[in-house]
């Protein structure tokens, strides 16, 4: 019978352990056993598993019983290595998505087994304190993933466009749901139900539900035009991507494998493609940044052009690394509750490096002096003057220093209500660091109009003084010149 990776693995795992304890090396191994080295090589790799002769060889030479050395126990010191493997975390992660097989980890876990699970313990123990879940680790994995590829994947690119041309879709804005829902029921014999939603206030919050024996799909029937042409275009993604692993709620409430994570992003991409086309938005965008003034509602009209929420417009600006050679952004989504008057960065994503304004601080006040939050402020005043929630959206735009790194960003924004979820405003951001290729490409960049604001990351990281926004004092700086004026008298005392 055919042994499994982690059968192989620990096997493997195992002859190493015990080939080390007596100092011998693949040659002497080799001779005492009468196998090639390239053979037992491949053995501690977990890549072969040996027949039955030759285990038992391994076996006499390694002086241990046949039946141990086939068993899953591991000797002690690669114990949590075994537990880690039996936990099925390492099957779970997408190594495959960043070239690496399961057996160079393990390989690399075997050589320090002491640090290297101290150092497991480690990211385990923060997991515990931190109440961080599967999905955590998935989502941080998926960042990465995007990271390394800029946000854009040709494949889907192109069945987007095959998939445009194939069904005539418009090119130039304004994809109807309808006609969506029209692909969907003909192509692949999805039935709707705008209703369905109703029967369940539990469900309230969500978009879409699929029933997959039944290939029924429910529709909160509160959704914007906007809002039901991309959760269509998402399920199009689903089933001409071919992606079976798939969650059947539209907000992701219980993760099950990274593949779906994976999946998910996917087919919300191919919707955002075939929503925007690509070379229609890239036209647009030039003309965006050819500009010599900062101009709002050029912006909120291409959003009304593609029909699209700021959300999947944003998503559109994956074209910058390739057609406009700027590299150096960041994306990020705040979610404003109007209940406790509290700001949540929900979404984020960094090209080309980690950029300053990221969720670094858990459970501090990200700077008050961000665009994304001061847009959310000003729609709130706005919602508060009409009397009601559903006010227009708002753009706007900023010259962002910050104090520490001293790097500009020109960043833009888009806030809006959180419609059809209640008490909750939305604020989406696009950040471009301003160095010579932005300064190149974006005419606008120098607009005396442009508000500029000098930034940090959270209230309780930044040093500065006299700062009307600061909504919480500036904790973590006061703690750092404690540990400093520490240091300096411990230096004087001891001379080191």
């Amino acid at each position: 019978m055919a042994k499994s990776i982690h059968q192989r693995i620990v096997f493997g795992l195992k002859v190493r352990q015990h080939r080390q304890d007596r100092g011998w090396n693949f040659e002497e191994l080799a001779k005492r056993t009468q196998m090639s080295v390239s053979y037992l090589n491949e053995i501690e790799k977990g890549k072969k598993y040996p027949l039955a002769d030759n285990l038992n060889r391994l076996a006499e030479a390694l002086e241990v019983s046949p039946e141990y050395l086939a068993s899953a126990e591991l000797p002690k010191p690669l114990a949590p290595l075994g537990d880690l493997l039996q936990s099925n975390f390492l099957n779970e992660l997408p190594l495959d998505l960043f070239g690496i097989e399961l057996q160079q980890v393990v390989e690399i876990i075997a050589r320090a087994p002491d640090r290297v699970n101290a150092f497991i313990s480690a990211l385990l123990e923060i997991a515990r304190n931190y109440s961080l879940r599967d999905e955590n680790f998935y989502f941080a994995a998926l960042r990465a993933y995007q990271e390394l590829h800029m946000n854009y994947f040709e494949d889907i690119e192109q069945a987007a466009e095959t998939f445009v041309q194939e069904h005539r879709l418009p090119v130039n804005g304004g994809v109807p749901a309808e006609q969506l829902a029209k692909i969907l029921k003909k192509r692949f014999g999805y039935k709707f139900d705008d209703e369905g939603l109703d029967k369940y206030p539990e469900l309230a919050s969500l978009r879409s539900v699929f029933v997959p024996h039944k290939k029924r799909l429910l529709l909160n029937p509160r959704l914007s035009e906007r809002q039901r042409a991309f959760q269509l275009g998402k399920e199009l993604g689903f089933n001409v991507l071919e992606l079976d692993d798939r969650p059947l709620a539209s907000n992701l409430m219980r993760v099950r494998s990274f593949e779906e994570v994976l999946n998910n992003y996917r087919a919300a991409y191919f919707s955002v493609a075939i929503l925007i086309n690509r070379q229609a938005f890239v036209k647009d965008l030039r003309t965006f940044f050819e500009q010599t003034r900062w101009n709002g509602p050029l912006l909120l009209e291409m959003l009304a052009k593609y029909q699209a929420s700021p959300e999947v417009l944003f998503q559109r600006f994956n074209v910058l690394s390739k057609e406009f050679n700027l590299h150096k952004v960041f994306f990020q989504r705040f979610i404003h509750d109007l209940d406790r008057d509290g700001f949540d960065m929900d979404k984020e994503l960094h090209l080309n490096r980690r950029h300053q304004p990221h969720a670094s601080g858990l459970n501090e006040h990200y700077c008050r002096r961000w665009l994304s939050l001061t847009l959310l402020d000003d729609l709130r005043a706005r919602q508060q003057e009409a009397g009601r929630p559903d006010t227009d959206w708002i753009a706007g735009v900023q010259r962002a220093q910050f104090i520490d790194s001293g790097e500009e960003y020109l960043c833009f924004a888009v806030a809006k209500p959180g419609y059809p979820t209640p008490n909750r405003n939305v604020s989406v951001t696009l950040g471009i660091l301003l160095d010579q290729d932005a300064r190149r490409t974006i005419r606008f960049w120098n607009d005396a109009a442009i508000p500029r604001q000098r930034v940090n990351v959270t209230c309780e990281r930044c040093a500065l003084a006299d700062c009307a926004e600061r909504a919480a004092p500036p904790s973590v700086v006061r703690k750092r010149e404690t540990r400093r004026r520490i240091e300096e008298v411990l230096h004087k005392l001891t001379g080191k």
